[in-house]
């Protein structure tokens, strides 16, 4: 067999490295242990049983179904302790509206009737209280420093199966959900199901960093989208509990629509950021301070306002009577205006009415009739043009519909239907102007491009 050259076999030896190295398999990326997590955590962590006494239908008849002529109704919930001498959170909707509230231990041997210190529906936490002393504390961390990806876990009494781990990663931060405007949800996959409401989501390090709240399903069950309050946001609300029994929150007394790239253009902004202003209550403190129907909000206090969802709970976070700092954008240019903030918002409801008439109008592809007294009174407007018929090119793209009310153009009023078409003719063909429209209860803008 001849030898092998130096330089052969320096190949040959290298090519067997690389067919080593190939062939071996990659090492497997170690899992989270959640045992210590669960060893730390779970003392912690209680089982909440809510009962509500329900007249049956049979002693509201004079029958004999109960004793005192009631039906006991039962919810299951979990929460966890935060204090060594009793105080508890929970969800709001596990104790809101019931008789009587227990409180059951990890250990299973203890059980304590509760006190509701307080409810605070708007983010769905509550603040209990039992009589005890030395109760193992859950350690609170910081959500802030979550990311999506991250390992968490769940413990509670899914079903009423008390002291039940799941674990998942962070699917998502910020989360705004329908009807919860004052929560940046937390979104993770963690299997969370009925009876784990109330109790804490955890990191790596056993820290809560969230109450979980609620899931998305279609069946009632576990469908991989669960979401957990904050831990910052509930503590926020049980400090205020139970200090004073409730949660005050700020107001300005506006109501907002989001920016989209067509309505940046037509306010001649570079990014569609902020917030727009489609409802101005009369004497609310942002009508005080001088904002106006179409104003773009760009800073709340010098901090940016990138999504609109980010305004309300900015809002709501800032003390009632405190003075803030508005910035907005109007006609062009940016503004700073100063409020003293109210308390607790309320909407106000005006609302629109229908009724005859037309004149076409070809550059925007729609038909419309100018209000009648009547119907300027009930809307609250002293001018505005009813879209009666819309074309079909600006019908789907346009989104605008027939009993829409235009009140303005690129934030400008008009008081007359000349006015109107002065401010539609300022604009050329193929530009993209921002409607301000009254719909039903709503208002909106809505970006038209001109034919």
């Amino acid at each position: 067999m001849p030898a092998l050259s130096r330089d052969g076999l320096i190949f040959a030896l290298a090519l067997l490295l690389t067919l080593v190295s190939c062939d071996a398999p990659a090492q497997p990326r170690s899992l989270p242990d959640f045992t210590s997590l669960m060893k730390a955590a779970g003392p912690a962590v209680v089982n909440v049983i809510s009962t509500r006494k329900v007249q049956s239908a049979a002693a509201a008849a004079g029958g004999t179904a109960a004793m005192d002529g009631s039906t006991p109704r039962q919810g299951l919930g979990s929460g966890f302790i935060v204090s060594e001498d009793g105080y508890i959170l929970t969800n709001a909707h596990l104790v809101a509206e019931f008789d009587d509230v227990n409180v059951r231990l990890a250990d299973a041997k203890r059980e304590f009737k509760a006190k509701v210190v307080g409810v605070d529906k708007r983010s769905d936490v509550a603040l209990l209280k039992v009589d005890a002393h030395d109760l193992p504390t859950a350690k609170l961390g910081n959500s802030g420093k979550l990311e999506p990806g991250d390992w968490v876990a769940a413990i509670g009494s899914p079903f009423g199966f008390a002291n039940t781990i799941t674990a998942g990663i962070v699917s998502a931060k910020g989360r705004s959900l329908p009807e919860e405007m004052y929560v940046p949800f937390i979104q993770t996959d963690v299997a969370v199901n009925p009876g784990n409401s109330g109790g804490p989501l955890l990191n790596l390090q056993g820290e809560v960093v969230g109450i979980n709240s609620m899931i998305y399903s279609g069946t009632g069950g576990y469908m991989g989208v669960s979401f957990a309050i904050p831990i910052e946001v509930a503590l926020d609300v049980s400090r205020q509990l139970k200090s004073q029994g409730k949660v005050t929150r700020g107001r300005i007394g506006i109501g907002i629509q989001p920016m989209s790239a067509e309505l940046a253009r037509s306010f001649g902004l570079e990014s569609p950021t902020g917030a727009i202003i489609i409802h101005l209550e009369k004497g609310a403190p942002a009508d005080r301070a001088g904002a106006r129907l179409g104003d773009v909000i760009l800073e709340w206090n010098g901090e940016t306002i990138d999504e609109p969802n980010e305004l309300p709970r900015l809002v709501a976070a800032t003390a009632p009577g405190s003075l803030a700092h508005l910035t907005l954008w109007r006609e062009g240019k940016r503004q700073t205006l100063t409020l003293r903030v109210g308390e607790v918002p309320e909407e106000a409801t005006p609302t629109a009415r229908e009724a005859p008439a037309k004149q076409d109008d070809a550059r925007l592809g729609m038909a419309l009739r100018e209000l009648l007294p009547a119907e300027r009174a009930a809307l609250g407007v002293d001018y505005g043009l009813m879209v009666v018929d819309v074309a079909s090119r600006a019908g789907p793209g346009a989104a605008i519909l027939p009993g829409d009310v235009i009140v303005s153009v690129n934030q400008r009023r008009f008081a007359s239907k000349t006015e109107f078409e002065r401010l539609i003719a300022g604009h050329r063909k193929g530009d993209m102007v921002a409607l301000l429209v009254r719909r039903g209860d709503a208002a909106l803008y809505v970006p038209l491009e001109l034919g």
